[in-house]
C-alpha cells in the first residue's frame, strides 16, 4: 500500500488527483478531509495508526518553516516509518542549485537522514515551480515587474509534471531504490522574458526594497530571508539549472509542459500576489 502525505497542499493534491480511486493508495493530510488518514507531522502520536500497513510513502516535504521545526517534522515521519515496517520512502526534496537558498538545509538534513534509515529511499530534487514564479513576479498595479531578478534566470518547472513524476516513482519504486533525481525545467525564465509574455515592464527594484516590501506585507518571519534569498539567488546565475543535470524529461517519457506558460496561466487566474 502506498500512502501520499500533504495532500491538502498543492503538488499533494495533484498527485491525489493522479492517484483518484486506486484501492492500493491511501492519502494523507492533518487538514481532516473526508476520506484520508490524519496525517500530522507536528503530533506524532497521529502518525502510528497513519503509518500501519503502509509498504511505500511518498513523503512530501512539510512545508515551510524554521529549520527545527520542518526537521522535526520529517524525522517523526521518517522515525516514524522506520517503526512501522515501511519499505520504501519517496521524498520530494529541493533541487541541487537551489543550495544557496536559506530554506535548502533542512532538505539536505532529511536526505542524509535518509540514507541512515533502514529503509529503501529515492529522493526527488524538485527545481521551483513556475507557479511559485507569480509570489515574486507578478507585475503591480502599475503593470510593471520589480521583484530583483536581475538578469537571472530560473530554470522553473510545472508542478504538474513534478506531481506525475512523483506518481510514477511511488507506484514502482523499485526501480528508483537508491535514486536521487534532479527534476529542474529546460528553459531557464528571467525577469525581461515574464514581463514580455505579460505585456508589462520589467523593473527590477533592490534586494533592500524587496526586504522591506516583504516585512510589511504580513510575510512570516522566516518568510523574509527565504524570499529574499531566493531572489538574490536567480539574480546571481544560482538557478539557471546550468549546475545540475536534470532527469525531468527522462522520466516524464515526454515533453515537459512550458513553464512559462504555466507562469501566464497562473498569474492570469490570480494566483498570485502582488509583491514586485
Amino acid at each position: 500500500m502506498l500512502l501520499v502525505t500533504g495532500v491538502s497542499g498543492g503538488l499533494g493534491s495533484l498527485v491525489a488527483e493522479r492517484l483518484a480511486g486506486r484501492d492500493d493508495v491511501v492519502l494523507g493530510t492533518r487538514a481532516g478531509l473526508r476520506g484520508t488518514r490524519l496525517v500530522d507531522f507536528d503530533e506524532p502520536g497521529t502518525l502510528p495508526e497513519a503509518f500501519a500497513g503502509v509498504e511505500t510513502l511518498l513523503l512530501i516535504s512539510a512545508g515551510y518553516g524554521e529549520d527545527d521545526t520542518v526537521i522535526a517534522r520529517h524525522e517523526a515521519a521518517i522515525s516514524a516509518a522506520e517503526r512501522a515496517g515501511v519499505g520504501h520512502i519517496v521524498y520530494t526534496s529541493l533541487s541541487g542549485d537551489g543550495d544557496h537558498l536559506t530554506y535548502s538545509l533542512a532538505h539536505r538534513w532529511t536526505e542524509r537522514r535518509l540514507r541512515r534509515a533502514g529503509v529503501d529511499w529515492t529522493v526527488l530534487r524538485n527545481g521551483l515551480y513556475a507557479e511559485f514564479l507569480t509570489w515574486i513576479a507578478t507585475p503591480d498595479a502599475g503593470n510593471r515587474i520589480t521583484g530583483p531578478l536581475g538578469e537571472g534566470r530560473l530554470a522553473a518547472v510545472a508542478r504538474e509534471d513534478l506531481a506525475e513524476i512523483a506518481v510514477t516513482v511511488a507506484t514502482a519504486p523499485a526501480a528508483h531504490a537508491g535514486r536521487t533525481y534532479e527534476l529542474v525545467g529546460e528553459r531557464p525564465l528571467g525577469g525581461a522574458d515574464l514581463a514580455r509574455a505579460l505585456g508589462a515592464e520589467y523593473a527590477p527594484g533592490t534586494l533592500a526594497e524587496a526586504r522591506a516590501a516583504l516585512a510589511a506585507s504580513g510575510a512570516e518571519s522566516f518568510q523574509v530571508p527565504m524570499l529574499t534569498g531566493t531572489y538574490s539567488a536567480i539574480a546571481h546565475g544560482f538557478m539557471d539549472g546550468t549546475g545540475v543535470k536534470s532527469s525531468l524529461r527522462e522520466l516524464l517519457g515526454r515533453e515537459p509542459l512550458d513553464a512559462l506558460d504555466v507562469f501566464v496561466a497562473a498569474v492570469r487566474k490570480g494566483e498570485g500576489v502582488r509583491r514586485g
